[in-house]
């Protein structure tokens, strides 16, 4: 398969040939594509690396070898302390406290994408882009919004929800058209270096992902308390809160003659087990709550993703006095896991999300 029969979607028509564009470059597959992508439709390609942490230093070392065979420019960005502040504390403590979180929801309004319209600023740069699976669309208010991709499957929307007009304004996101299939067929077309490179991990700075050790390492400590069974008998001590997460089935060695499940993890440290069947939640509640221009969210009917790769699901939406968003469930979500986000979708493009609060059966 050839470049030629990768062709850009209308998104790209707002866009004049031979614009400056500077592409956050991971060394990737996808990323490395994305700059050809940009090249063959006539733009003036600069891009990239974002050096996040130590564990990125192979990323870093691929993103040049790719650059260099690209024939396009790639500067390097040391990130290793608004990362390490922004986004590696952040996640240790909101593990310890008994939460699951996201570090790439935290880490592309906060770092990635903040620190690439930096460079592109400094640059004399308008145009930033990257390699996700997702498309930002001007909607008829003159508004910029993340829309969901060509592919479901990859569908990378999610992790951008948390980004607002000033970087959706001037965010394009080729791979948005596209299959993974293809783009890894013009890569090895090309001969690239990250043509069959893996895909990126989520946690990116835990290359072992035994996040629960790195947790330790970083000198957090995990509350430990004890397991509690379905019916409230105790059933001993666990290895504490940051080896488990709301849903959890495997790794609880507990022989009770049927499964179990994490069903909640307290303040002080015990975590309740439920029977498998009830992890199912009616309503969520969200704080933190964010939508692309910073409007309040209009109460309604939307579809919601409680993870990045659940299924949408039916909700309706409804703002409480205090400021978080309330989601209830015609049909029950299976674990909803707080720390967690929550994404609301309407037409096929984000409305806005929060982080989950709390969960009610």
């Amino acid at each position: 398969m050839s470049t030629d029969m990768i062709s850009t979607g209308s998104s790209f028509s707002t866009f004049e040939k031979l614009e400056k564009i500077l592409v956050g470059l991971s060394g990737g597959v996808d990323s490395s594509v994305c700059i050809q992508i940009l090249k063959d439709q006539g733009f003036d390609v600069s891009a990239a690396v974002i050096r996040f942490s130590d564990a990125h230093d192979p990323a870093v070392e691929a993103a040049h070898k790719v650059a260099a065979q690209l024939n396009v420019f790639c500067y390097e960005i040391d990130a290793t302390k608004e990362f390490e502040q922004k986004v590696i504390q952040p996640f240790c403590d909101s593990y310890c406290s008994g939460e699951t979180p996201n570090p790439c929801v935290l880490c592309n309004p906060n770092v990635k994408f903040k620190l690439l319209a930096q460079k592109a600023d400094e640059l004399g740069i308008n145009l930033i882009a990257t390699g996700h699976y997702a498309r930002v669309e001007e909607l008829d208010d003159g508004t910029f919004a993340v829309a969901v991709p060509e592919s479901a499957a990859r569908d990378q929307s999610y992790m951008l929800y948390r980004l607002d007009q000033s970087i959706l304004s001037r965010l394009v996101l080729p791979l948005g058209e596209f299959e993974k299939s293809d783009v890894r067929d013009t890569a090895r077309d090309m001969g690239l270096a990250s043509a069959d490179a893996p895909d990126s991990q989520e946690i990116c700075f835990i290359p072992d992902g035994d996040y629960a050790e790195f947790i330790k390492q970083q000198g957090k400590q995990s509350p430990v308390g004890r397991f509690i069974g379905p019916d409230g008998q105790d059933l001993g001590e666990h290895k504490g809160i940051a080896h488990y997460t709301i849903g959890q089935r495997k790794g609880l060695n507990i022989a009770l003659g049927k499964p179990v499940f994490v069903k909640s993890i307290q303040p002080n440290g015990d975590i309740l087990l439920g029977w498998a069947g009830d992890e199912f939640y009616s309503s969520i509640s969200l704080r933190d709550f964010c939508t692309p221009t910073g409007a309040a969210l209009p109460d309604g009917e939307y579809l919601a993703k409680i993870r990045s790769a659940a299924k949408p699901a039916l909700c309706n939406a409804q703002t409480q006095p205090d400021g978080t968003v309330l989601l209830s469930f015609p049909e029950p979500v299976r674990a909803p896991a707080p720390g967690q986000s929550a994404v609301l979708y309407l037409d096929g493009h984000v409305a806005g999300g929060g982080f989950i609060a709390s969960i009610h059966a």
